[in-house]
């Protein structure tokens, strides 16, 4: 298990473990969110929603009804 501490500045550093893990190079993004019973997730944003345009191809179609994850 990786730790690290908080300094007075409120800062720490992310175990190279870790950053290993998560493919995190200088300058990524981390996410935090604590979770209702105290546990924190960390996540490595990795990437930008405008790095998906176009990732599609175009000219396909569904049908609402295809979409329907609810029909008989």
């Amino acid at each position: 298990m990786a730790e690290s501490r908080i300094n007075s500045r409120g800062r720490t550093t992310v175990p190279a473990a870790v950053r290993k893990a998560l493919s995190a190079k200088p300058g990524a993004r981390l996410v935090w969110q604590v979770m209702p019973d105290g546990c924190v997730l960390v996540r490595a944003k990795s990437r930008s929603i405008l790095e998906l345009a176009g990732i599609l191809k175009s000219g396909v179609s569904v049908d609402i009804e295809d979409m329907n994850p609810w029909r008989d």
